[in-house]
């Protein structure tokens, strides 16, 4: 069997997170958290994907400093170096070359139907980058370049699979023959966990982000015990107690949000975290989803701290984590060249 052909059959898990300012309690319960529990049953490559950051403006030196804060918040959050694949996206060259390629096979009627670009560029959208619009392609770059056969994502991501899913399918029909395997496997979303889209605290129509003018809106991963239990203290509920089923919580934005926070962070289903806390109001719970908030946070906050005291070996880390991704992407795109048809 050769090694492509091993590629194919091998499960693997890529995700990213852009190095955008402080990490918050929905990058962990969304992302990160995950990534924790998914390293030790699958081989896994994580990016601090610094590429899709600068679709926006980025001030230099702080995009530098936000890659090595997120380095810090993965690894204080528990993800294993020795398991698995962590580097800054960028250092891999392979990302932005197979992205234009693939440039050539999407269509601009497929990145025409994303909504998340409509959502980010607003009003503003003929001063969009044309990065912003395209960023979806580098996205699947990003996923098929490691043969990647599932990827963690929250809901609103989901769109984006399914656009790389599209790339791929077209790429294979385009450049493989009827006789031969396809080059690219169609990935897999893969969602999990009960807080996959955590919500703002001071309203529960509106994610959670690093960008809400209101730092109340959101608790940050470096936040202290006391800011956490402010924020959660001050967090918008409604006046009811908390209900027996999740179909009560439909038109209670806030109180499923907390539900769901908690339920992610006690590592027990919304139904379950429900039966502990049906007719109970919020003056009951709140205290117990700040504690357990507390308890969960704290120390990764602490780690996080302690390891920005060493910036140097943060770049140590991201270095041995780009050699690794390399083997596999290098050889990947080696082999998109020669099925395009470019001489290398």
């Amino acid at each position: 069997m050769t090694n492509l052909q091993s590629d194919h059959l091998q499960k693997r898990i890529f995700s990213g997170i852009q190095p955008t300012g402080n990490l918050h309690l929905g990058n962990y319960l969304g992302a990160i958290k995950n990534w924790v529990n998914l390293q030790n049953d699958i081989s896994s490559i994580f990016s601090i994907v610094d590429l899709h950051a600068i679709t926006v403006p980025q001030e230099p030196s702080k995009l530098k400093s936000s890659t090595h804060e997120v380095t810090a918040a993965i690894i204080a959050s528990g993800i294993d170096i020795d398991k698995s694949i962590l580097f800054n996206q960028s250092s891999v060259k392979e990302h932005a070359e197979l992205a234009w390629i693939l440039n050539c096979v999407c269509r601009i009627g497929w990145l025409n139907r994303m909504t998340q670009f409509k959502e980010k560029a607003g009003k503003n959208r003929e001063n969009a980058s044309v990065g912003l619009y395209g960023y979806p392609v580098l996205m699947a770059a990003d996923i098929l370049l490691y043969k990647s056969t599932h990827v963690p994502v929250g809901d609103d991501q989901k769109q984006h699979i399914e656009l790389a899913r599209d790339i791929a399918s077209s790429f294979n029909n385009m450049f493989t023959s009827d006789e031969e395997d396809d080059f690219f496997n169609l990935p897999e979303p893969q969602i999990i966990g009960e807080a996959t889209r955590v919500m703002s605290l001071r309203d529960g129509t509106k994610k959670m982000s690093k960008s809400d003018a209101s730092d109340a809106s959101r608790i940050n991963l470096t936040d202290t015990a006391e800011e956490i239990s402010n924020k959660i203290k001050k967090a918008k509920t409604d006046p009811h107690p908390l209900p027996d089923t999740i179909e009560e919580l439909k038109d209670r934005p806030e109180a499923h949000n907390l539900m769901s926070i908690y339920s992610s962070l006690s590592d027990q289903t919304l139904e379950k975290a429900l039966i502990e806390f049906s007719g109970k109001g919020f003056s009951y719970f709140k205290p117990r989803l700040i504690d357990l908030a507390i308890e969960t946070l704290s120390p990764i906050s602490r780690e996080m701290r302690s390891l920005l005291k060493y910036r140097n070996e943060i770049d140590k880390i991201l270095k041995n984590g780009e050699q690794k991704a390399k083997e596999i992407a290098e050889p990947v795109l080696k082999d998109v060249k020669n099925l395009v048809g470019f001489v290398n």
